[in-house]
């Protein structure tokens, strides 16, 4: 039995951020509460723009908000909530799939933004702060609508979810450091050889480490919408692991050889066999499966720790902190 503890949030909370053991609600103006939960008012309105999600840099230091199904975002420094500068993506289909955005570091330490400025189906790789672009030169990107980009614990490669049409969910994964000399990479070649084949849908994909990627996909073989589980290896190119599903993962969140997979309640899977670790039907989530569709359903709000020990959930006039069971 999990321990969970909640913490009074009136008025429900619009995004969580892991800042130490201190969560921010940097969407609803930076509302903070600390482990005891002890609150923090908010500091800023945003001028009352309807932003809805959040994404810290691995430093801590910097932080994105944005609309996903708009077209606008900011990047800010934590602590004063100093605003660096705006963003914006093309508003083609823009309120049919998730705004594509991802921070990280590359190996040599700089934090970067990955996101797509002027075209839905392009890729850029700027610096965080000064807004740099260190992907230029002419481009022929493949016609995907890209979400979700995610790179990887060694800065070595970037992960995206997105779709093509008829609509249909596919994944890539990129060599990002010869993006830096050869921006192209980005357009066509992809180290996740199902991404080619379009052999399945992919619904969701998350790193596991600095070579795993897993991916829930629903397989094309198996009865039709049939969800799976997958680890692919990403030196050598191949599946690790295939494992059959009972309900679809939602969104996931990567936890060592775990994942998280928030569709409609929190519950924590195996990677590699997909079997169920636990799970807490009590809180209830969005049950939301790709990053496209019509009929927009949020994403959930939720956030796992640094050290991967906790899980805070939103809830409606509270945030609940779930103590996961060992890793292994």
């Amino acid at each position: 039995m999990t321990a969970v503890r909640t913490i009074a949030a009136p008025g429900g909370v619009q995004s969580l951020l892991w800042c130490g053991d201190d969560l921010v609600d940097l969407v609803g103006g930076g509302r903070r509460w600390a482990p005891d939960g002890a609150g923090q008012p908010s500091l800023t309105t945003w001028g009352g723009f309807p932003f809805d999600r959040a994404a810290l840099s691995p430093s801590g230091r910097y932080a994105a908000i944005w609309t996903e199904r708009g077209t606008k975002g900011l990047l800010v420094e934590i602590g004063e909530l100093r605003l660096l500068r705006e963003i914006n993506r093309s508003y083609y289909c823009a309120d049919a799939y998730d705004y594509p955005l991802g921070l990280g570091r590359l190996p040599d330490g700089r934090e970067v933004l990955v996101h797509c400025p002027e075209e839905y189906n392009e890729l850029q790789v700027e610096d965080l702060v000064t807004g740099e672009r260190l992907t230029t030169g002419p481009r022929e990107p493949d016609d995907v609508f890209h979400s979700r980009p995610e790179i990887s614990p060694d800065g070595r490669h970037l992960l995206t979810s997105g779709w093509v049409w008829a609509p249909f969910g596919v994944a890539g994964v990129h060599d990002l450091t010869a993006a830096l000399a050869d921006p192209t990479v980005l357009d066509t070649a992809s180290l996740f050889a199902p991404r080619v084949g379009l052999d399945e849908e992919a619904t969701a994909a998350c790193w596991l480490d600095a070579e795993r990627i897993a991916v829930a996909d629903s397989a094309q073989e198996h009865p039709p919408g049939s969800p799976q589980l997958g680890v692919w290896s990403v030196p050598e190119r191949r599946w690790l692991h295939r494992s059959p599903l009972e309900r679809p993962t939602g969104t996931l969140l990567a936890r060592g050889n775990q994942v998280l997979a928030l569709d409609g309640h929190p519950r924590l899977l195996d990677a590699a066999t997909g079997a169920l670790v636990a799970e807490w039907p009590e809180y209830e989530l969005p049950e939301k499966g790709g990053c496209y569709g019509v009929n927009h359903i949020p994403s959930p709000v939720a956030a796992l720790s640094p050290d991967g020990t906790r899980l805070a959930v939103g809830l409606p006039d509270a945030v609940a902190v779930i103590e996961l069971p060992p890793a292994v």
